[in-house]
């Protein structure tokens, strides 16, 4: 399906990667891994025709349809969330307005036995076919399935799609993805923007998809569970694992070490024959078999072994004071905006050493609520902290609201105090800036170098209790490995947000969760967590069921309804016309045949029995029309009440 033939791109520091040649087939569910800047999203570029490469070609079959989530998406739109999904399918929308048209016309027009209104009556009959063969009366419904899977919900579907946030314009465009099932589906960090149920939720979808995935992801799970094969850029060169990502780190582990052992051995060598060369190079009887070393060795294939200076990286957060037994009471808190309430009634202690796992679906008030425990938002009821209690805070947006005109040093000396500020460069050395790197300004720094610089600020902030808000964004997987590492060395306290499941799993000791307007305790893991919402999720009736029961008693008066009703009775319309045409069509041939048999002679036998034989068939498959007819009228007419 793909063909990747010698491909390479050059940029002006040197080639990101070259001779990269790879087949991917129809159903192969791939993970792209690579350090930051390896040219991951380059990759994904390039296969889906956006950029050209310097060297080589991708070949695709010959209209092979590509679905492309990208990291910077803009969209624009008055369109309503449902109409952006609607109007997405050009074959459909071809379809769905020449039907228009034709219903329209046979509507006004009353030149029923003319030959133009009967090609009418065919062309809608073959466009009738044309849009059950390519889905179409289940359009709306895949459209709802879709957008609901991904965390919409019903009154928010007839919102404009520019009056929501970028997260949110980037579920709707993966949707309109999704829901025109393209041949390849090219993800770049899908997750970034999804809540846990609806990660969940794409993990499944992606497992029947028939076509070939390729995703970028730093979510360990959601790779394990999506793909089964690992594709890793690494020092300009693809290499390609027929594992899921944790079975590929084990193989590229021992691959590693044995690159190790072979450039140690290599190296050994290299020495030993410069130091030959160096000896006989001025002796006029060995020049000749020093020039054959030096060749020897231009020759020679170095072994190289990529430098993984992340998962070297210690960072521990130090416990500033030991605190009382509580670090934080809610008392009857809660918070709305205008009409919107999204939490009342909280009445909660933390104790000290708690280790929590704030979650819930996006827009339930998970940040809010971190800031009504750090106190930068006002709202009912009220919260104290408890004796000694110091809180470092790590908001969603940390990373982006760093003063882009500092340099690394300057960012993080102005947090730094006392005896922190002699140990700055080691500290700043344990976050990968080192050397020269520390002078950079923050503008320059990519989106993980700076939620690495803004935990380095978090690790120099003194602290017994941390509040941290999706503190994993823009981290790479080594990155997140670190910091889950030094949570969980952690003494104090925390409340975390993540949707990042793996993170989660063996980090926290409870879990809060948002839902109904309430904050529920739980005590039991991540992955138990979201198996019981997920029961909880399947056990709801579909929506496909929701809506046809209130259709059938009191008619539609929400918009999923009245598309649910407006879709009905398109098709029982489009099925009494298309029975009424047949039906005129085999009435006519039956009375056709009626005279035929009235003149009959018997004596042709097999003449006559397959004139019998037409007539009895014709009279057959009338009545089965006509049986067909009076359903679709019936229930069209039990539909319009």
């Amino acid at each position: 399906m793909i063909q990747l033939d010698n491909l390479g791109l050059y940029l002006p520091q040197g080639y990101l990667f070259k001779d990269v040649n790879i087949q991917i087939n129809k159903g192969d569910k791939v993970g792209l891994v690579g350090k930051n800047g390896a040219g991951k999203s380059t990759m994904l570029k390039l296969i889906s025709g956006k950029e050209k490469p310097t060297d080589g070609q991708v070949h695709l079959p010959k209209g092979t349809t590509i679905g492309y989530l990208t990291q910077d998406i803009k969209i624009d739109t008055n369109q309503s969330v449902f109409e952006f999904l609607n109007r997405s399918n050009p074959t459909l929308n071809q379809i769905k307005d020449r039907i228009d048209a034709i219903n329209k016309s046979i509507v006004e027009r009353t030149d029923y036995e003319s030959e133009s209104y009967l090609k009418l009556l065919d062309e809608l009959n073959d466009l009738n076919h044309s849009f059950q063969v390519h889905e179409g009366f289940s359009w709306e419904e895949k459209i709802v399935g879709i957008l609901k899977g991904l965390g919409f919900q019903d009154e928010e579907l007839a919102r404009p799609l520019n009056t929501f946030s970028g997260g949110w314009k980037m579920r709707a465009e993966l949707a309109r993805i999704l829901v025109n099932k393209p041949d390849i589906i090219l993800l770049d960090e899908p997750t970034n923007h999804l809540d846990i149920l609806s990660i969940a939720w794409l993990e499944r979808y992606l497992k029947t998809f028939e076509g070939a995935v390729i995703v970028i992801s730093h979510d360990r799970l959601f790779l394990d569970n999506v793909t089964k094969r690992t594709l890793e850029i690494m020092m300009g060169k693809m290499i390609d694992f027929p594992f899921s990502y944790s079975k590929y780190k084990v193989a590229r582990a021992e691959e590693i070490e044995r690159l190790e052992i072979a450039k140690k051995q290599q190296d050994k060598e290299i020495k030993h024959t410069e130091e030959l060369i160096n000896k006989f190079r001025a002796k006029k009887n060995k020049a000749a078999f020093a020039q054959g070393l030096i060749k020897k060795l231009d020759r020679m294939e170095k072994v190289e072994v990529e430098n993984d200076a992340i998962s070297k990286m210690k960072v521990a957060f130090p416990l500033s004071v030991q605190p009382g037994k509580w670090v934080l009471e809610m008392q009857d808190m809660g918070k709305s905006y205008g009409d919107k309430l999204l939490f009342k009634q909280v009445n909660q202690t933390v104790g000290r050493g708690e280790k929590i796992a704030l979650l819930g679906a996006n827009g339930v008030g998970k940040s809010t609520l971190l800031k009504r425990i750090m106190g930068t938002l006002d709202g009912d009821g009220k919260v104290e902290y408890g004796h000694n209690v110091e809180v470092a805070y790590i908001a969603q947006d940390q990373a982006e609201s760093l003063d882009t005109s500092k340099t690394i040093l300057e960012t993080v000396e102005e947090v730094a105090k006392g005896d922190m500020q002699k140990d700055l460069r080691s500290i700043l050395g344990a976050f990968l800036f080192s050397g020269e790197d520390i002078d950079k300004k923050v503008a320059v720094l990519s989106g993980g170098e700076r939620t690495r610089l803004a935990l380095c600020q978090l690790l120099l902030s003194p602290s017994n209790f941390l509040i941290l808000d999706e503190p994993t964004n823009h981290l790479d997987l080594q990155s997140k490995e670190v910091l889950k590492n030094a949570l969980i060395n952690y003494e104090g306290t925390f409340i975390v947000v993540s949707h990042d499941r793996e993170f989660l799993d063996g980090l926290t000791n409870r879990i809060w969760d948002i839902e109904d307007f309430n904050l529920k305790v739980h005590h039991f893991g991540v992955y138990e967590f979201l198996n019981r919402k997920m029961a909880e999720t399947e056990a709801k009736p579909t929506p496909l069921e929701e809506k046809t029961a209130t259709v059938e008693k009191k008619g539609a008066s929400t918009y999923e309804e009245q598309k649910e009703l407006k879709r009905k009775k398109n098709q029982l319309n489009n099925a009494v016309k298309k029975a009424e045409e047949r039906i005129g069509l085999l009435e006519a041939k039956a009375k056709t045949l009626e005279e035929e048999i009235a003149q009959l002679d018997y004596s042709d036998e097999e003449h006559a029995n397959k004139i019998l034989a037409d007539f009895a068939k014709t009279k057959e498959e009338l009545d089965e029309q006509m049986t067909l007819w009076e359903k679709a009228t019936e229930d069209l007419m039990e539909l319009e009440g």
